[in-house]
């Protein structure tokens, strides 16, 4: 404040802001001029510029009668440059260097905050700069004086030729054509240095006329410095509060701000993560962390959080591997990448990935040197794959790196079979791109490794499953009698058969259920969550009531209908495959997660109007019993239905059919002659090309 008090304000001046030279005021930086040149020679100056490129070149008058101007040098110039002979094109015509010129390049880049000032009568006038240049010496004229000596030297040499040797020899050429350039190519040629000089020279140079200082219309120019008119519409730029105003003299920097260093992908702020969506932290956080117990997730999202929104984030981006969240491969190598190591396409690196994952499904430990074998992957990628979600331990494998997590699996049931299914799906696809043998579907026997059974045969299942089912026989038949007696007392219509309430101990006797008769080798103690002292066929295979059964009937019977549909011959491997997908798709507590056997749901396919097809299989087949049960839709209701039901019968007889057999089989049992497009339809619901050959769909054998 003293030194404010010391300093006062001796007069107040009013600025004003002129817009008639308004990105069109450009600023001149001359070196220093020597004694012997002169700017206000207007006879002997020419300005021509480039207005594309802002690019300007001035030649400038040299005062050869200046006693500091060396006439010996001057004449030895121009005889380099145009040597002894002088016409039109001659660069100095008066054989001495009297003119010099000047090229400009851009000074700054950014000139908004630099202005041209007059003061004039207490006022001061700006006027805005549209660019400043600076004009630096060319030497151009010392390239055409090369140009001269190799013109002189070549004529030299061809004088001295004799004269058959002027006459033009037979050459041998070689013709080229030029590929095609791509994209890359191009953009390449483009940001090279020769293409933007060649565009550069390709613009052309326009002639202006230079006035001098003292000439009338340079002082008539000049007027435009100063502002038209000072009423306030003219000058609101200037009525700002002193904050505006201050950020108009000075603005930020874009430069400074695109410099900013941007922090590693791999450092997260967890203030910053707080603000993205709820689907978004966890992604990033998945794909950070990559295995993570779903209780450490509740605690870095912090309180408050809804478990229930988060379970269902968590799953559109990670798997359930024994109680804990893997992040999905898909997440970790997008769509359009590839490997660093190896150049393989994420597509590959998913599918490699998820066999990793799948195996630790089946077991705590992995053998690196199998899943190179069965994914054909370099070590590295391999290597990455394992690091992800297990520690290598000496001489027994890699180990899955966290506990199983009990405490997740008892708290939600219905999240743990939905993953089940997931990953019945996978390992479906995983069997046919790897063709994987039972020895790789089977998990290997290990020594105890942790407090809990990993490894239950078939036998001691199916026995724990009778002594639970007699331990709770008394508990479920007062349920059912309980039922049974407000049914009756509710006096309802619809009369229930009592022979269609049963307890089901669908492991004692001969049929399965649906989840471990076609994946046998899964059911090892811990299947995604699935604990081995917990019997998943209890929540399966239940007590069911009346109402409910109806219900399940009338979903299973909506789904098989909706499918065949859409597929009309399908295997009971492939009907396993969807009706999993589809489970995984429903909601937790849907009525279809109550259970549904392999007889429950060929009985439904049959019900719905479809047809078991006996396909005379080859005897070496290597089709497994669900791939040999070939079911298809007998009447769809459309106008193809006669020429279906052919083509099935066809089917019955042979394995595998030539196209013209099936045309002229068609047109005898139709009575008419089928054009190209009707039979390619026929073929394309039922039937898959290999080979030059026709199958029904789901019974080639590669």
């Amino acid at each position: 404040m003293a030194n404010e008090e010391d300093d006062p304000i001796i007069q107040e001046i009013d600025v004003f802001l002129a817009r008639s030279l308004l990105e069109k005021l450009y600023l001149f930086q001359y070196p220093i001029r020597p004694a012997s040149m002169t700017y206000d020679d207007v006879t002997h100056l020419s300005v021509k510029i480039k207005p594309k490129q802002q690019k300007v070149e001035l030649e400038m008058a040299i005062d050869t009668l200046n006693p500091n101007y060396c006439r010996s040098k001057g004449e030895q110039i121009a005889l380099n440059v145009d040597g002894t002979c002088t016409d039109e094109t001659s660069t100095y015509s008066s054989k001495l260097m009297d003119k010099q010129t000047f090229c400009s390049s851009q000074a700054a880049s950014n000139v908004s905050r630099y202005a041209a000032a007059v003061y004039k009568k207490g006022e001061l006038h700006l006027t805005p700069l549209h660019g400043i240049l600076q004009l630096r010496p060319s030497f151009t004229y010392l390239d055409k004086a090369d140009a001269k000596h190799r013109e002189r030297e070549a004529a030299n040499e061809g004088g001295d030729s004799s004269q058959d040797e002027a006459e033009d020899d037979v050459k041998q050429i070689t013709v080229r054509f030029s590929r095609p350039e791509t994209e890359q190519a191009r953009q390449r040629r483009v940001q090279s240095y020769e293409f933007l000089q060649k565009r550069q020279a390709e613009e052309h140079w326009v002639h202006l006329h230079y006035y001098g200082l003292k000439d009338s219309r340079s002082e008539h120019e000049r007027q435009y410095l100063f502002s038209q008119g000072h009423g306030l519409a003219e000058n609101t730029e200037l009525i700002k509060s002193p904050s505006e105003y201050l950020m108009m003299l000075m603005p930020p920097s874009v430069e400074e701000e695109n410099d900013k260093p941007v922090a590693p992908s791999n450092v997260l702020s967890m203030a910053q993560l707080r603000t993205l969506p709820l689907a978004d932290q966890i992604k990033i956080l998945m794909k950070n962390v990559k295995v993570m117990p779903f209780a450490n997730l509740m605690s870095l999202l912090g309180s408050g959080t809804d478990s229930t929104a988060v379970l269902r984030c968590i799953q559109q981006v990670a798997m359930l591997v024994q109680g804990n969240w893997v992040v999905k491969s898909d997440v970790l190598y997008p769509k359009d990448t590839s490997s660093p190591h190896s150049g393989v396409p994420a597509e590959v690196l998913c599918r490699g990935r998820d066999f990793v994952m799948w195996k630790f499904t089946q077991d705590r430990w992995v053998v690196r040197k199998e899943v190179a074998a069965v994914t054909k992957l370099c070590p590295e990628d391999v290597k990455d794959f394992l690091e992800h979600m297990s520690v290598a331990r000496i001489n027994k494998g890699w180990e899955f790196m966290l506990p199983y997590d009990e405490d997740f699996v008892k708290k939600h049931p219905d999240i743990v079979q939905r993953q089940h299914m997931l990953w019945m799906g996978i390992q479906a696809k995983l069997e046919k791109v790897y063709n994987l043998l039972k020895e790789h579907l089977t998990p290997k026997k290990q020594e105890a490794q942790s407090a809990h059974p990993l490894l239950v045969s078939g036998e001691q299942r199916v026995n724990m499953a009778k002594a639970k089912a007699k331990q709770n026989y008394g508990q479920l038949e007062k349920e059912f009698q309980k039922q049974k007696a407000e049914i009756k007392s509710n006096n309802t219509s619809a009369k229930m058969d009592v022979s269609n309430i049963r307890i089901k101990e669908e492991p004692v006797s001969d049929e399965e259920p649906m989840d471990t008769s076609a994946y046998e080798g899964m059911n090892n103690g811990i299947v995604n969550g699935l604990h081995g002292e917990e019997d998943p066929t209890d929540s399966l295979n239940g007590h069911l009531p009346g109402g409910c059964i109806d219900r399940v009937a009338q979903e299973l019977k909506a789904f098989v209908s909706s499918t065949f549909k859409k597929q009309f011959v399908l295997t009971l491997s492939e009907l396993k495959r969807l009706f999993n997908l589809h489970l995984a798709s429903l909601p937790p507590g849907h009525t279809l997660f109550s259970g549904i056997s392999d007889k429950m749901l060929q009985d439904m396919v049959l019900d719905t109007g479809c047809k078991q097809i006996l396909v005379p299989f080859p005897p070496q087949t290597a089709a497994s019993p669900d791939e040999l049960k070939v079911y298809a839709l007998w009447e769809a209701g459309d106008t193809y239905d006669q020429h279906r039901q052919v083509l099935l019968e066809i089917f019955s007889k042979n394995y595998r059919v030539r196209r013209n057999v099936i045309q002229n089989q068609l047109s005898q049992e139709c009575g008419e002659d089928l054009n190209k497009q009707e039979v390619d339809r026929v073929l394309k619901d039922c039937c898959v090309s290999y080979g030059g050959m026709w199958y029904l769909k789901g019974t080639v054998q590669s």
